[in-house]
């Protein structure tokens, strides 16, 4: 149980570490990769059940996929080049080591098929991933940042699913201050 208590302590590192990326935007306190991790998974089960797999499974891989940021930090796309992108799957390997056997499992395996992009509900979790950028990068410029068109451009052409890329367009035909139920 200290393993399982200790790896709840690492997790609360990600509501530390901001998202960096979002500096180079010229955004002075961007979200935490936990605050975007939990819209990822929500997104991920919402769009899951719209395209009908399954919710719970694809807001779980999201719920894992940037985990192992607690050990790298979030690295921005400007890396590329410089430095290797660490492999989620070792990370996570080394992160749950000392787990008891089934919540080691459930995490590696979740990793895993996050990583894969081969079920529905990585692909929904994936696109969910790139969505909630595409929402941040919205939601920064309704309130005056500028530099967010590279952000919105890539998570845009990133999309796999259909359902991802409507829900896309639609962020994209409306303000972030829109939302607001009548």
């Amino acid at each position: 149980m200290e393993a399982l208590a200790g790896f709840g302590f690492e997790l609360g590192v990600l509501k530390r570490i901001r998202r960096a990326g979002w500096w180079q935007a010229g955004v002075r306190d961007p979200e935490s990769v936990a605050e975007h991790t939990t819209r990822v998974a929500q997104l991920a089960g919402l769009l899951a059940a719209e395209g009908g797999a399954d919710p719970a499974r694809a807001a779980y891989l999201a719920l894992w996929h940037d985990t192992q940021e607690t050990r790298t930090g979030d690295l921005p796309h400007t890396i590329k080049g410089f430095v290797e992108k660490p492999d989620p799957r070792a990370i996570t390997a080394a992160q749950t080591s000392a787990l008891p056997g089934a919540a080691r499992d459930s995490v590696r395996d979740a990793v895993d098929e996050y990583e894969a992009a081969e079920s529905p509900e990585a692909l929904y979790a994936r696109d969910a991933d790139k969505l909630e950028m595409l929402l941040q990068a919205v939601e920064y410029r309704d309130v005056g940042v500028r530099n967010v068109d590279e952000w919105i451009a890539s998570a845009t052409k990133s999309l796999k699913t259909d359902l991802a890329r409507r829900v896309a367009e639609a962020a994209l035909t409306m303000s972030s201050l829109s939302w607001r139920v009548r």
